[in-house]
C-alpha cells in the first residue's frame, strides 16, 4: 500500500524538479554562450588598452595664405590621460548618460527599464538604455545598424569589456573616442574645436557643454545652434547637481557662466574652413607620413586659403540657404574660389558641416547642365567657329534623342554667341555633333575636367557628373588666359624645426587655349552676364564672364564665372537629389556667386579679362553699368597691369 500511496504526489514532485531544473538549465547555457563569446572575442580583438596611442602624433597647424592660423589638430594632448582631466569632464557625461556607471557590470537592466518606461510614457524615443561600456563597444567594435544581432553583440562586447578593464580605462577610452560633432572625435578634439583650448583646461560650464553634445552632437553643437547648446548644457549641470557631483553653488555659478560668456563657442571657427581643413589634410599625406617618420613634434601647413574670403562664402551660404532655402526646396549649396593661378581661396562643402562633413565641393559629382557647354563652344572655335558664326537653332532629333530649349521655341538663325549667352539646348547639341563628341570630351579634360564623360551628343547638355572644384578649376583655365591653372591648397609644409617637408614647385607652363581663342570665350561668356542667362551675377563695375547651368528636373542648379582677379563656382541642390523649386543656375547660384565675388573685390581697381583690351573692357564696362560712374581711371589703371601681363600682381589678391 505505502508504494502505491505514494504514486498521486510524484507528478507534483515532477513538476517541482522542472520548476527548478528548467531555469538553472537556461541559466546554465546562457552563461556558457557568455562564456564562449567571452574567449571568442578575446581571441579575435586585441587589448582594448593597446588603442591608445603609445607615442603622440605631431600636431598639424594649418595657416591660411597671411600666415594667420585657421586651427590646429591632433597633438601630444591628441589622447588625454583620465587624470590628466579635470574630474567634471568626466562627472559631466556620466551624470547624462549613465548615472549607475560604477555599479553596473556594462549592461544595466535597471537603467533599460527606466528608458522604456519613459519612452513608452512619452509616446517617442527620448532616452537611451545603453551604458557608456555599450557605446564605447559599438565605437570600438560595431557598425551602427540597428538589428537584433548587433545589439546582442554589444550587449556581450560590453560584458568583455568590463571584464578586461578597470571602470577607469572604459572611461578613458570612451572620453578619447567619443564623437562630439564638427569632425571632432574624443573631448580634447571637441574643446579645441568649441573653446580653442585643450581638454585639461576646461571650465565646468565648458565640460558641461560639451556632455550635451552627446545626445545629439549636430542639434546641440554650439556653432550651429548656440542657444540650443546653450540650454541644454544648463540640463546637463542640472543633472551633475541630481548626482551629487557638484552643489547647488557650483551649478548656479556654472550657468551664469554659460549665459555670459558662452557667445565664445560661436566664434570657436570663426573662419567657416571646416571643410576646406578636411580637404588640406586629405591633400596633405605624403608631407604627414614624413612629418611622423622625422619625429617632429608638429607639421606647419601654409595654404592658400584666404581667411577673409572663406568665412564670407561660409556665412553667404549658410545666410541664403537658411533664409531662402525652404521655400525654394534647395537645403544644401557648395562654392569654390581659386586665384588665378589655381590656388584655392575658398571652398566650402555645404551649408552646415556641423550637421553633415560630406564636401559637397570635392566629393559631391552632380550633372552641370549648361555650365558645361563652354567646352562645347571651345572646341567649335579651335574648329574654325567665331562668335559671330551663325549657327540654327531648330528642332532636332539624334537616334530617338531630341533635345529641347528649355522655353520650347526655336528662334532659327543667330550668333553663337548669343546661342551661349541664351543656353540653347539645340545649337550646343548641333555643334557636338559637327565637331564631334570626342573632341568635346578631350576639350573638357585638358582643361581639368577628370569625372568619366558621355561619348555620345549628350554630352553637349552636361549629362555627365562633374564636381564643384574640377568644373571651377577648368573655368579657371580660360580666366587664366588659356594657361595651366590646376587647382591646388597646399603652398608649404614645414616641421616646427624648420624643415621643409614639401614645397610645391611652380606648374610647368603650358598654354592649353590659344590667346585669340580666350578672348572669343571671354567674349561670348562676358555676353552670358550682359545679357544672357547671367545677368543676376554681374557684378559692376568689374568685368567678369560666366555661365549658368540647370540640370533635369531642377535638381542641381550652378553659375561659375570669373573675372581678372579670381573664378568662382557655385552649386545649389539637395543631396537626395530631389528637385527643387524651379531654382536655376540664373537664379539662387548666380546670386550665391555675386555676393561672394562682390565681397572679394571690394577696394581692387577693375582690371580687363585676360585678352580683352583694357580701352574695350572699359566702354563695354561703361556701356553695361552707366548708373556707376566708373572712374576715368580705369583704363589707365589697367592697361598698367593689362598689358603689361603683370599676373604676378593679380595673383598677390
Amino acid at each position: 500500500m505505502g508504494l502505491f500511496s505514494s504514486t498521486p504526489s510524484e507528478p507534483k514532485r515532477t513538476q517541482m524538479r522542472r520548476l527548478l531544473v528548467v531555469p538553472v538549465a537556461v541559466a546554465a547555457a546562457g552563461a556558457s554562450i557568455i562564456a564562449a563569446f567571452m574567449i571568442y572575442y578575446s581571441v579575435i580583438y586585441p587589448d582594448p588598452m593597446s588603442l591608445r596611442p603609445k607615442e603622440s602624433a605631431p600636431y598639424v597647424r594649418i595657416l591660411a595664405r597671411d600666415g594667420s592660423m585657421l586651427t590646429e589638430r591632433g597633438g601630444s594632448d591628441d589622447y588625454v590621460p583620465l587624470d590628466l582631466l579635470p574630474h567634471y569632464v568626466a562627472d559631466a557625461v556620466i551624470a547624462t548618460e549613465d548615472q549607475r556607471f560604477y555599479d553596473h557590470h556594462g549592461v544595466d537592466p535597471l537603467g533599460m527599464m527606466r528608458a522604456a518606461i519613459t519612452n513608452l510614457r512619452e509616446g517617442r524615443t527620448v532616452q537611451g538604455g545603453s551604458t557608456l561600456t555599450q557605446q564605447l563597444a559599438k565605437n570600438l567594435y560595431l557598425t551602427s545598424d540597428r538589428t537584433f544581432s548587433r545589439k546582442l553583440e554589444e550587449f556581450t562586447l560590453a560584458l568583455w569589456l568590463e571584464m578586461r578593464l578597470s571602470k577607469d580605462d572604459i572611461l578613458e577610452l570612451y572620453l578619447n573616442r567619443v564623437y562630439l560633432g564638427s569632425g571632432a572625435y574624443g573631448v580634447d578634439q571637441a574643446a579645441r574645436r568649441y573653446f580653442r583650448k585643450p581638454a585639461r583646461n576646461l571650465s565646468l560650464g565648458e565640460a558641461a557643454m560639451i556632455a550635451g553634445l552627446l545626445k545629439a552632437p549636430s542639434r546641440y553643437s554650439p556653432l550651429s545652434n548656440p542657444t540650443l547648446a546653450r540650454t541644454r548644457a544648463r540640463i546637463v549641470l542640472s543633472q551633475m547637481q541630481d548626482a551629487g557631483f557638484i552643489s547647488e553653488d557650483e551649478e548656479r555659478r556654472a550657468a551664469e557662466e554659460i549665459s555670459r560668456s558662452f557667445e565664445r563657442s560661436e566664434r570657436a571657427e570663426p573662419n567657416g574652413a571646416d571643410y576646406a581643413i578636411d580637404y588640406v589634410m586629405e591633400q596633405l599625406g605624403p608631407a604627414y607620413v614624413a612629418g611622423v617618420s622625422s619625429g617632429a613634434e608638429g607639421i606647419v601647413v601654409e595654404t592658400t586659403l584666404d581667411a577673409r574670403l572663406q568665412a564670407n562664402a561660409a556665412a553667404v551660404i549658410e545666410q541664403v540657404i537658411t533664409a531662402r532655402g525652404p521655400e525654394l526646396n534647395a537645403s544644401e549649396a557648395a562654392a569654390v574660389v581659386v586665384a588665378r593661378d589655381g590656388g584655392i581661396l575658398a571652398l566650402v562643402g555645404g551649408r552646415s558641416y556641423a550637421q553633415t562633413q560630406f564636401n559637397r565641393a570635392v566629393k559631391g559629382r552632380r550633372q552641370p547642365g549648361s555650365a558645361f557647354k563652354p567646352f562645347v563652344y571651345l572646341a567649335a572655335l579651335e574648329a574654325g567657329y567665331t562668335p559671330d558664326s551663325i549657327v540654327e537653332d531648330l528642332p532636332l532629333s539624334i537616334a530617338g534623342w531630341a533635345p529641347r530649349n528649355d522655353n520650347g521655341q526655336y528662334q532659327g538663325p543667330m550668333a553663337m554667341r548669343t546661342a551661349l549667352a541664351k543656353s540653347v539646348n539645340t545649337v550646343a547639341a548641333r555643334l557636338t555633333l559637327k565637331v564631334g563628341p570626342a573632341r568635346v570630351a578631350n576639350t573638357a579634360r585638358r582643361l581639368g575636367i577628370r569625372s568619366p564623360l558621355a561619348k555620345d551628343a549628350t554630352i553637349s547638355l552636361g549629362t555627365s557628373d562633374v564636381s564643384l572644384l574640377e568644373l571651377t578649376g577648368a573655368y579657371n583655365v580660360i580666366a587664366n588666359g588659356g594657361r595651366t591653372a590646376e587647382p591646388y591648397v597646399i603652398a608649404r609644409v614645414r616641421s616646427t624645426r624648420g624643415e621643409d617637408l614639401f614645397v610645391r614647385a611652380p606648374a610647368p607652363f603650358a598654354q592649353l587655349i590659344a590667346p585669340p581663342l580666350v578672348a572669343s570665350m571671354n567674349d561670348m561668356l562676358g555676353t552670358a552676364l550682359s545679357e544672357g542667362t547671367g545677368r543676376r551675377a554681374a557684378i559692376p563695375p568689374y568685368p567678369a564672364a560666366g555661365k549658368t547651368g540647370t540640370s533635369q528636373g531642377f535638381r542641381d542648379a550652378w553659375f561659375v564665372g570669373y573675372t581678372a582677379y579670381l573664378t568662382a563656382g557655385v552649386w545649389a541642390g539637395n543631396d537626395n537629389g530631389a528637385a527643387m523649386n524651379h531654382v536655376v543656375g540664373g537664379s539662387l547660384p548666380a546670386e550665391v556667386w555675386r555676393a561672394i565675388m562682390l565681397s572679394a573685390h571690394a577696394g581692387k581697381t577693375p582690371l580687363p579679362l585676360s585678352g580683352q583690351p583694357p580701352a574695350e573692357a572699359f566702354e563695354v564696362a561703361r556701356e553695361m553699368y552707366p548708373e556707376k560712374g566708373i572712374a576715368d581711371d580705369f583704363v589707365a589703371r589697367a592697361i598698367d597691369h593689362a598689358l603689361a601681363e603683370d599676373t604676378a600682381s593679380i595673383d598677390k589678391f
